[in-house]
């Protein structure tokens, strides 16, 4: 008997290397490494192609013309739609169709515990949280007398990278750097970028990497930060805290639900000030770098491949029964 197929509607592709990116590719891995099913991956699909036994989409709103399509002409069959931090944080709330596809799916999928409270009653019961997972790094030494602060994440506005910049001119260790890993997407940022790499000599943009050498350069640094506006669950915060790196975090839903609500290296959303204080005190108070890494690894469990393996597939079992 034929294997069944399961297409991902990914809108990003591997040129963007962005989370949508790594969360489709992944879930590829883990669904052919399984034998069970047969596995592609495409930016749309429309009633002209064959219809998969099972539809995968990523983004409410930019993968809603492919779910739509699927749903219409083959409304027996299942769809599980995975929700991104534009998703829950800005277009369910304000895109017609991020709505309608919300409403379509059969299946919600959410990347942390936080995200389920922005869904109405509704359709918060078709939802269930599945964390994304990184393989662990060990941590590499770090240059001596170094305190690298890593930024990764492309230039766009949904990232706050101004935040990380202006925060530069504030640091005042002596040891401190702040590199910023991330491609342009946004020309003004790209201007910003090069203009405070000349100004604040602490401060390097790195331009984009590909995945593992960005990961590697994580495992040096003595923390990362993360400023963004929305996240649904960032790939970045699991890198960071499975290669023993901790995270200093704007203070927004996405994050909590990655990190706990008890976290003590969040700092409120846009404030570059408050930013350089716990860059400040992580490079030069072993004491708090030491209680973010003991929160980070109490977290890590979270974040481990077999957890997310073992998630995906029982709901991906689960929904294929629907269908048999």
């Amino acid at each position: 008997m034929a294997r069944p197929h399961i297409l991902i509607v990914s809108p990003a592709s591997a040129r963007e290397n962005n989370g949508n990116w790594q969360t489709a590719s992944r879930w590829m891995r883990i669904l052919a490494g399984s034998g069970r099913v047969r596995v592609t991956v495409t930016q749309e699909w429309t009633n002209a192609q064959a219809a998969p036994d099972l539809l995968i989409a990523l983004h409410a709103r930019r993968s809603a013309s492919s779910l739509a399509a699927f749903a219409d002409a083959h409304p027996e069959r299942p769809s599980l739609l995975v929700l991104t931090g534009t998703d829950l944080y800005r277009d369910i709330h304000a895109a017609p169709a991020a709505k309608e596809s919300l409403a379509r799916a059969t299946a919600l999928v959410v990347l942390q515990p936080q995200g389920l409270e922005e869904l109405d009653p509704a359709v918060r019961a078709k939802a269930q949280v599945i964390y994304q997972s990184a393989p662990s790094l060990h941590r590499a030494r770090p240059r001596v007398g170094s305190a690298d602060i890593a930024m990764i994440g492309h230039l766009r506005e949904e990232k706050d990278p101004l935040t990380f910049m202006r925060a530069a001119a504030l640091v005042t260790a002596p040891a401190a750097r702040l590199l910023h890993v991330g491609g342009v997407l946004d020309p003004a940022l790209g201007d910003a970028a090069r203009t405070t790499q000349h100004t604040t000599p602490r401060y390097r943009w790195l331009g984009a990497l590909p995945h593992m050498p960005a990961r590697r350069l994580l495992r040096r640094c003595r923390a990362m930060a993360i400023c963004s506006r929305m996240e649904g669950g960032a790939n970045v915060i699991i890198e960071a805290v499975t290669s023993g790196v901790p995270v200093l975090a704007s203070d927004v839903g996405g994050n909590r639900g990655m990190l706990g609500e008890d976290y003590a290296g969040f700092f409120p959303l846009g404030d570059a000030a408050a930013l350089a204080r716990l860059i400040d005190r992580v490079a030069a108070d072993e004491h708090f770098h030491r209680k973010l890494l003991r929160q980070c690894a109490a977290r890590r469990r979270l974040f481990a491949p077999e957890r997310e393996r073992a998630a995906l597939l029982d709901l991906v079992d689960n929904l294929l029964l629907r269908n048999p």
